[in-house]
């Protein structure tokens, strides 16, 4: 009897597979920089060994960063993350102009021959790149989002409501490296715009409530003549969106779970909806996004705004009757080059666009997600302005 293998340790071999073949390629993929780089750079060999030494590192504290939310001893849990994800960065910028490299030196040769100089000299390229991206991602990260103003004109709008205003902040991504004071910066300057709304599109946290509930309570002070309205996203979802929705109604924010309010203002009206993020089916059934829902019952005749974390919620919602759509997810791809395969799930990237008569206004987020490190895809706290639409 006791030579029988019991199921329980069977189904945790099985479930490790994955992962030990995610760190075996990961493994190659830190190689591969190695190979290509480090015999051709024009350095002395301790500064090689150097190279092939912090190769090694990246590649163990990038999966011990990952998991440091599983470590419950603090500060090391936050130490790792911050050491993992910081090298995250610098292995994707590393990766990828390695492989832009190698293009390159595959493509010269048809037309001219490659010499010594050429091949040395572009791998000190790949590193001085790399940093350069690196290191100002990290500051484009960590300042304080900046304020993105848009107007969108929606057809027969009510005169009370020309310029109407909605302070929209999305994927602030409170987890490891995103604490307290990162929050209360943005609330400071989300409440400086006086908005008549505020608008939270989700991926508000990465942790249960017990690890971060200190760190969005400067939510609490979100200020705005209708209120603050959130929506979960895909990490609420992750992080225990039951206890999260309940905590941030606590903090006095309005969750719409596909439902909607109506908001009276200055004599005319407008209906707020949001839905729940648009993978929710897969982690309870009953929370199935839904605009249909979202908007049932609502009076008609006057201006429809949807709440909805992913861009591709836009298509129920043009269906449903929405004017305009108000979304994040993306982080505008956070840093190059990865902004150039979000259209691979998201039909909008960033910024406003039209789906036939639905507004959809994407932002890049007000935080960031995973590395700190933003280039090309600044972060935002955006003012939308209601404005009639010409002609």
């Amino acid at each position: 009897m006791s030579d029988i293998p019991s199921p329980q340790p069977r189904r945790r071999a099985m479930s490790a597979r994955p992962r030990m073949l995610f760190l075996a390629v990961f493994a190659l993929l830190h190689a591969y920089i190695g190979w290509r780089l480090l015999p051709v750079l024009p350095v002395a060999m301790p500064w090689k060994v150097l190279g092939a030494l912090g190769l090694a590192a990246s590649c163990v504290l990038i999966p011990v960063g990952m998991m440091g939310r599983s470590i419950q001893k603090q500060p090391l849990s936050d130490y790792l993350s911050w050491a993992g994800m910081l090298c995250v960065g610098i292995f994707s910028s590393l990766f990828v102009l390695t492989l832009l490299r190698d293009a390159m030196l595959f493509v010269v040769p048809l037309f001219t021959p490659v010499d010594t100089q050429l091949v040395a000299r572009s791998a000190v390229l790949v590193l001085i790149l790399a940093a350069f991206a690196t290191v100002v991602g990290f500051f484009n990260a960590r300042r304080l989002a900046q304020v993105v103003e848009v107007d969108v004109p929606l057809a027969g709008l009510p005169a009370a409501l020309h310029g109407f205003t909605i302070a929209q902040i999305s994927d602030i991504h409170v987890g490891s490296t995103i604490k307290r004071g990162y929050v209360d910066a943005i609330v400071d300057a989300v409440n400086a715009l006086k908005p008549d709304m505020v608008a939270v599109t989700g991926d508000l946290v990465d942790g249960g409530v017990s690890a971060l509930s200190e760190h969005t309570a400067p939510l609490a002070r979100l200020c705005a003549r209708h209120g603050a309205f959130f929506v979960t996203g895909n990490h609420e979802y992750y992080s225990g969106a039951p206890a999260w929705t309940t905590e941030l109604r606590r903090l006095g924010l309005n969750v719409l779970e596909n439902a909607h309010v109506v908001l009276e203002h200055d004599g005319a009206a407008l209906v707020v909806a949001g839905v729940t993020d648009f993978s929710a089916h897969h982690f309870d059934p009953a929370k199935r996004s839904d605009a249909q829902a979202a908007i049932a019952g609502a009076p008609q005749g006057m201006p429809r705004i949807l709440l909805a974390h992913q861009p591709r919620s836009a298509q129920a919602a043009e269906a449903a009757g929405f004017d305009l759509q108000l979304s994040g997810h993306t982080h505008g791809g956070q840093f190059w080059p990865w902004m150039y395969f979000v259209p691979l799930q998201q039909p909008f990237v960033a910024g406003l666009h039209r789906l036939n008569r639905l507004w959809v206004y994407v932002s890049r987020g007000t935080g960031y997600w995973g590395p700190p490190k933003r280039f090309g895809a600044p972060s935002e706290i955006t003012r939308l302005r209601l404005v009639p639409a010409k002609g």
